[in-house]
């Protein structure tokens, strides 16, 4: 696999470990949100826990508002925090 094809791979399978703990397999819960942010990404969120920070967060991703983040939810998410990254890095 290329390079492009293992981050696609890490996307999917890192979104999989936590979707469907409390529920829907193929959606993620305010709950498992928090787990993946704390777990994967608590470098750049934090370790917060901070309700009202998470609530924020879910209710910015939750873009159909129905109560889950979906995989292109959480793939818009992914995307932004990159493209974030990206800026900063290039700025140095």
């Amino acid at each position: 696999m290329s390079q492009l094809q293992q981050g696609m791979a890490l996307l999917i399978g890192t979104f999989h470990k936590y979707s469907g703990k409390e529920g829907d397999k193929l959606t993620l819960s305010k709950g498992e949100l928090k787990e993946l942010l704390q777990t994967e990404l608590g470098d750049i969120f934090g370790k917060s826990d901070d309700k009202a920070k998470v609530d924020k967060i879910f209710k910015d991703l939750d873009a159909n508002a129905d109560g889950t983040v979906d995989f292109q939810e959480y793939v818009t998410m992914v995307a932004c925090i990159t493209m974030l990254c990206n800026e900063f890095f290039c700025k140095k």
